[in-house]
């Protein structure tokens, strides 16, 4: 299962109907956790997401709408006696603020939390997830934004075996080896199999418009983007760092995006509407205007 489980949407102050920030991404095996923002580890019980879930927490900056869950998500790790290390990544610049949040009161701690602090762009990880990259954004505070890959990989076709005469565990023996004779015949992988493009997710948060942005977005089939403000407030977006929801559909547009998950919004805005029919000028894919405690499925494959 991919899937993406918003559990808060709102910006620097909560709303009614807008917690802050809160991503949850399950990728197959692995469960990432974007930006916890508070209240986030009552929304994860609303939205039915077990702390057990979470292999990755991801922290874009040190704002507090993006960080202030971390405190309760840690105790909870251990609270659960989450079996498997967590991994924690960060803009390294802040390391301080991460140790005061991990111990920001007293508990039991029993689960294994691995720092892993960002300190420039690049690769973070491989796993059977993909990679995981992170790259530089532009914010007041030091920002990353991250982006995961998954490798192209083949899909096996099962009347292409059958004609090759290819079965059991030999097909293993084949994907491994990358061909087998059978019969006298030399069979390779390619001839019974046809190539599968690995999947991207792309998270972005606060930031102005830049290079960056661009490089995360590129190709992803899901981006979550952060769209404060609508473009009458460009200027106001700009100077605090931040994206309009035009620009945020202009990047999707121009990266090939499929669809695109619009979030993060100021709390001067109740009609939301106002968001996608703005993305939709710039956007021709699938626009999701996000709302607390949804569940977005990551496009089937291409």
């Amino acid at each position: 299962m991919r899937e993406l489980v918003v559990l808060g949407t709102g910006s620097q102050v909560a709303t009614r109907d807008r917690n802050q920030n809160g991503y949850f991404l399950r990728w197959d095996g692995d469960g990432f956790l974007f930006d916890p923002g508070e209240g986030t580890q009552r929304q994860m019980l609303y939205a039915g997401v077990a702390a057990g879930a979470i292999t990755r927490l991801c922290v874009t900056h040190f704002h507090g709408d993006h960080s202030l869950g971390v405190p309760g998500v840690v105790q909870r790790l251990s609270l659960d006696d989450v079996p498997h290390p967590v991994h924690a990544h960060y803009p390294a610049s802040g390391q301080a603020y991460f140790e005061r949040l991990r111990y920001a009161a007293s508990f039991y701690e029993r689960a294994e939390l691995r720092e892993e602090p960002v300190e420039e762009d690049g690769l973070l990880s491989v796993g059977p997830f993909g990679q995981l990259w992170a790259r530089r954004l532009e914010h007041p505070v030091e920002a990353f934004g991250y982006q995961l890959i998954e490798p192209d990989g083949r899909r096996m076709l099962p009347d292409r075996l059958a004609r090759y005469g290819v079965e059991g565990p030999a097909i293993g023996e084949l994907q491994r080896a990358g061909s087998l004779t059978i019969d006298g015949r030399t069979v390779t992988v390619e001839d019974v199999s046809e190539p599968r493009p690995g999947q991207r997710f792309a998270f972005v948060m606060d930031t102005r418009l830049c290079e960056n942005v661009f490089h995360l977005a590129d190709g992803a089939d899901l981006l979550v983007i952060e769209s404060t403000y609508l473009s009458t407030e460009a200027t106001l977006a700009r100077t605090f760092g931040h994206l309009t929801a035009r620009q945020a559909a202009r990047v999707a547009q121009e990266c090939g995006v499929r669809k695109l998950v619009l979030t993060h919004f100021s709390q001067r805005y109740t009609d939301l509407a106002l968001f996608h029919a703005e993305a939709a000028a710039e956007f021709d894919g699938e626009i999701v205007v996000a709302t607390d405690l949804a569940r977005i499925p990551v496009p089937t494959r291409r």
